[in-house]
């Protein structure tokens, strides 16, 4: 099976577009040798791959070829994810912060009040 449609069968990606993207850009590579795969990677069992998706750099070992596009509580028979915990936590936390908390009735900020939050987020 082809890399792009691999990453697509086990909701990796939404579109399988996407996953030919995402490989031609170079977001895809192998954890052994790292070099950039293309999209038409023959994808063998127990091979690992690194993927960027969005912030998150994520780690798979493919387990077995899926026939088509699986279910997702089925995913789980196809691959492993060997993505460190720590990644999770980075970006759980990366998410609170982007977060901006106001108190009810406050309103929107002024012009001044924006301003100072911007300066305070970005210096």
């Amino acid at each position: 099976m082809r890399l792009d449609k691999y990453l697509w069968a086990v909701r990796l990606y939404k579109t399988r577009s996407l996953a030919a993207d995402a490989c031609q850009c170079g977001k895809v590579t192998m954890t052994s040798d790292g070099r950039t795969l293309k999209p038409s990677h023959e994808v063998r069992e127990g091979e690992r791959y690194s993927l960027n998706i969005d912030q998150l750099h994520k780690e798979i070992e493919v387990l077995a070829i899926p026939p088509n596009r699986v279910g997702a509580p089925l995913v789980q028979g196809f691959m492993i994810d060997r993505t460190p915990q720590e990644e999770y936590e980075r970006i759980q936390m990366a998410r609170q912060y982007a977060f901006e908390k106001r108190d009810r009735g406050v309103g929107r900020p002024t012009k001044r009040e924006r301003r100072d939050i911007e300066k305070f987020k970005y210096e």
